[in-house]
């Protein structure tokens, strides 16, 4: 049995425990892929990483991100709650104020500014628009009517992302899906919802985030750095909304959370929020 230091986070939270929770355990070299999947699933979160050594120079660690059984090449809470936790063990970067993490998806710079930490949004691996019989099926599960969508996209950018833009932040919230989804055309559910708030409202958009297998159940994430990276991309291309804009989520959860998202010189859309450590200790395996 070998013990590894072990943090959970708090990420993309707008006050204590009012994000989305992020299991890491460093220094997890020597671990076998069945020990971190059995791990993984043991936490029941959403997501739950291990901080293993570079293999380039360029990186300051790698990161393996698994979402229960699953393995992930990109997940944006578990990249900026990584980053801080490594940060919090003592890690140093090697460039300052930014952290390179190695991941499935390739280099991820993570920006360290003051409390929060912003990550680059990756590149899209599938854009473009969404086939009628698949907005039909995930339309299904939402308990929705494909002309209550206003537009969709593809923005998945590892995770499996399909982006549908609501009329507005109140049909969001109003949204009951099945738990019990059945199957999709595309062998799982990775659906990203979206709708504008008012401009007194608490945020600029309100977003939700459900995931599951065909055989279920359909999980609601609390704060999804992924998603909303993504989705950032895509309604600032489309011309729906232009950044800097603050994103709320985890509001049907009883959660608060907040991103923030902005757009460099350059076109670059970075992911921000709050990052904190919540517990830390040791796990021994």
């Amino acid at each position: 049995m070998t013990t590894h230091p072990f943090r959970q986070l708090d990420v993309f939270g707008s006050g204590p425990f009012s994000g989305n929770p992020l299991a890491v355990l460093l220094d997890a070299e020597g671990l076998t892929t069945e020990q971190m999947v059995a791990i993984s699933e043991w936490t029941n979160l959403s997501e739950c990483t291990f901080v293993l050594p570079p293999t380039t120079p360029e990186a300051d660690y790698r990161v393996r991100i698994f979402s229960l059984s699953t393995e992930l090449p990109f997940a944006g809470h578990p990249t900026l709650g990584t980053a801080r936790a490594w940060l919090d063990a003592g890690g140093v970067p090697a460039s300052d104020g930014v952290v390179i993490q190695e991941c499935g998806a390739g280099l991820v710079p993570v920006r360290i500014e003051d409390d929060t930490l912003a990550f680059a949004a990756p590149p899209r691996v599938r854009t473009g628009a969404v086939s009628d019989q698949y907005l039909a099926e995930v339309c299904a599960v939402l308990g929705i009517e494909p002309d209550a969508v206003v537009d969709s996209a593809w923005v998945d950018n590892g995770p499996g992302w399909v982006g549908l833009l609501l009329r507005d932040a109140d049909a969001v919230l109003a949204l009951e899906p099945s738990l019990a989804p059945g199957s999709s055309s595309e062998g799982r559910w990775d659906i990203g919802v979206a709708g504008l708030h008012a401009s007194d409202g608490p945020a600029d958009v309100e977003v939700r985030a459900f995931f599951g297998h065909d055989a279920g159940p359909l999980r609601e994430d609390p704060v999804t750095g992924s998603l909303n990276a993504s989705l950032a991309q895509w309604l600032t291309e489309s011309g729906h909304v232009a950044a800097p804009y603050t994103a709320r989520q985890g509001t049907a959860l009883g959660r608060d959370g907040r991103v923030f998202l902005t757009q460099d010189g350059e076109g670059q859309i970075w992911v921000g929020g709050a990052s904190d450590v919540a517990i830390s200790g040791t796990i021994s395996v």
